[in-house]
């Protein structure tokens, strides 16, 4: 047959698709909404040629918060891990705006079939009864005082506790009960609880960590988007200190070629009156790997081969498990403080700068003899 429109050129192959790019989104720690490891379908973006008419094509979409409210079954989660040094927490939200892309808090997302990349940051779970199932379990007499931890897990004074306040009712309770708790947090909208925490740690039963990753404020951004800067967390330190609330520092996670300053920042938080400290190194389970992947080649490509490779050093990843790209090993006896040559260093710099700086002390012992079930339960108690 006469082809009627000949051409010396060859038959075109398929057109390759073209990739959006990677880009950071504005106060968020996370790039993508990364599927989550029970998703049935991954999909990838790529550009179709369009854009948006009146946005450049690279802009990123503004990714607003969202806040769900959930009627919790339960407000005290049992831990029985050897590594993690208290028995009980509360943590009245799942997900945190704070957006730490470091935060190995965001694969739990995925058990709601949310993303542990943007939805964790912008999907919101607020457990409004939180208050009220607490009472209720520190009511029953079979309670055991334990150690118990408000925050373990996603940050109690995020954003959206200034207006919930549900960490504020969490605490009222545990007062009325004179139960011991201890709490964690990067915010330093920890300051305005302080009429509660003040005097709760006169009696020996509150006290307080701050974390401060870095002092560097660029890489604080970067790291932990809509957490307090950290010139502000060492105000709280102060601030809780001069209240008399026990304060220690937390330098957690400490990552490989990224937060440098470990010393510095020990100095710096025992300087506004911290007095403990403790670190853990980066832990990357399940989809918390990729995305800090995705983080490094937006933000550190030229080092991201090295720093991942030694976090792989940290947690002994060798030989094939190295090769088949995988970080991370959640063995309890060293998941925290990771093992071999570069876990020893990191512990040796601790240490050393934990003695100089009197950081070196154990955790504020609480009294635990002061709890009462009835007060719980709203009752007046003769002892």
């Amino acid at each position: 047959m006469h082809d009627p429109f000949p051409s010396d050129d060859p038959a075109p192959g398929p057109v390759p698709e073209v990739r959006v790019p990677l880009r950071a989104i504005r106060g968020r720690g996370a790039a993508t909404a990364l599927a989550h490891r029970f998703a049935r379908d991954q999909r990838e973006v790529f550009d179709d040629g369009w854009g948006e008419v009146g946005v450049p094509a690279d802009a990123p979409a503004p990714q607003a918060t969202t806040v769900h409210f959930e009627t919790a079954r339960s407000a005290l989660c049992a831990n029985d891990s050897p590594d993690v040094g208290f028995e009980y927490s509360v943590n009245p939200y799942r997900g945190c705006e704070h957006g730490c892309i470091y935060c190995y808090a965001r694969p739990t997302h995925s058990y709601l079939n949310l993303s542990p990349g943007l939805d964790f940051e912008t999907q919101i779970i607020a457990k409004h009864n939180v208050a009220e199932l607490l009472r209720r379990e520190l009511a029953r007499p079979g309670h055991a005082v334990r150690g118990l931890c408000i925050g373990s897990a996603t940050d109690c004074y995020q954003p959206v506790e200034r207006e919930l306040r549900l960490t504020r009712a969490v605490i009222e309770v545990l007062r009325d009960a004179r139960h011991p708790f201890y709490l964690i947090t990067k915010s330093s909208g920890v300051e305005r609880d302080l009429d509660l925490l003040a005097p709760l740690a006169a009696r020996r039963l509150a006290a307080a960590y701050v974390t401060i990753t870095t002092l560097d404020p660029v890489l604080a951004r970067r790291l932990e988007p809509r957490a307090a800067a950290p010139h502000r967390r060492l105000r709280t330190i102060r601030a809780l200190a001069e209240a008399g609330v026990p304060v220690g520092v937390s330098v957690a996670p400490q990552i490989p070629f990224i937060n440098e300053d470990m010393e510095q920042v020990l100095e710096a938080a025992a300087d506004a009156g911290a007095r403990s400290a403790f670190y853990t190194v980066l832990r990357l389970p399940w989809e918390l790997d990729p995305l800090f992947r995705e983080w490094l080649a937006l933000h550190y490509p030229q080092r991201a081969q090295r720093v991942m490779a030694r976090v792989q050093d940290l947690h002994g990843i060798g030989g094939a498990q190295r090769a088949a790209g995988r970080s991370y090993d959640s063995h309890f006896a060293t998941r925290m403080r990771g093992s071999g040559l570069w876990a020893d260093l990191l512990r040796q710099r601790f240490a050393a700068a934990c003695r100089r700086l009197g950081l070196d002390r154990e955790r504020q012992a609480l009294d635990a003899s002061q709890y009462r079930p009835a007060l719980a339960r709203g009752q007046g108690c003769l002892f």
